[in-house]
């Protein structure tokens, strides 16, 4: 999850899925920036790929662990 402080305030990026079905639908539609990590590949390594090829930008803050969740529908 990427984030930043300004002055006192937390903001946390958000981006829009892409593809016909998204389009001009906004409410409700916003998410984290998300992918898949490939077969060898450790966690912190896909995050800074993902983030790399679908923002454009790299990641030079250091990473923190989050955790791990088990969302209800498994």
């Amino acid at each position: 999850m990427l984030y930043r402080r300004t002055g006192v305030a937390v903001e946390v990026l958000l981006v829009h899925p892409g593809g016909p079905y998204w389009r001009r639908r906004d409410r409700g539609a916003w998410q984290i920036p998300k992918g898949e990590i490939d077969a060898e590949e450790q966690p912190t390594a896909a995050a800074l790929r993902e983030v790399r090829e679908e923002l454009g930008v790299d990641v030079l803050a250091p990473l923190i662990p989050l955790g791990d969740i088990r969302q209800a529908g498994g």
